[in-house]
């Protein structure tokens, strides 16, 4: 293996991947594929998963960017995808990068003026998928309960000792300097 073969940095859909990487790991990196999508990908490419991402041909990554671009067209399990029944079109498709969460502001948005229960949910802030509130998921922390240290008794003869005198108006209480 020449010098000229490997790549310190391969490039696949935007993303730069460091070339000691293994296979399955450096495509992990991509927002959008995990570990059984990319084992799928090289299964399907019949690319070793434990070489190293720099030793990658040109044709190879153009392969892979080809296959993750449209896994439908690749016959990749359409459990794999990621977003099955998109409610604007009606197809399958599969997110990357900066879309996911893009279609998700736009999924939550769209629930919210729909006015549904699960717009409320997120509105509030509130779990949505039916989860218990009364004793988990509990953020923050406890209204209403002030702690502190403490309680000093009450002295006889006084209301009890000032936690703390404010210093603009020490003279003006000469009855507790005569005691």
């Amino acid at each position: 293996m020449s010098a000229q073969e490997y790549r310190h940095i391969v490039r696949i859909v935007g993303n730069d991947i460091r070339g000691e990487k293994k296979m399955v790991i450096g495509l992990t990196q991509i927002k959008g594929i995990g570990f059984n999508f990319a084992t799928a990908i090289l299964d399907i490419l019949k690319i070793k998963p434990n070489s190293n991402i720099g030793n990658l041909t040109d044709e190879n990554v153009q392969a892979i960017e080809k296959l993750i671009l449209n896994p439908i067209a690749s016959n990749v399990p359409i459990w794999f995808i990621n977003r099955r029944k998109d409610i604007e079109t009606g197809t399958d498709l599969h997110l990357l990068t900066s879309d996911i969460p893009f279609t998700l502001r736009n999924d939550i948005e769209r629930e919210r003026v729909a006015v549904s229960w699960r717009g409320y949910r997120h509105l509030s802030g509130l779990k949505v998928r039916g989860q218990r509130t009364r004793t988990s998921g509990r953020r923050g922390g406890a209204v209403g309960v002030a702690k502190g240290g403490l309680a000093s008794p009450v002295k006889k003869g006084g209301a009890g000792a000032p936690a703390a005198a404010p210093a603009a108006a020490p003279a003006a209480k000469p009855e507790e300097k005569k005691k």
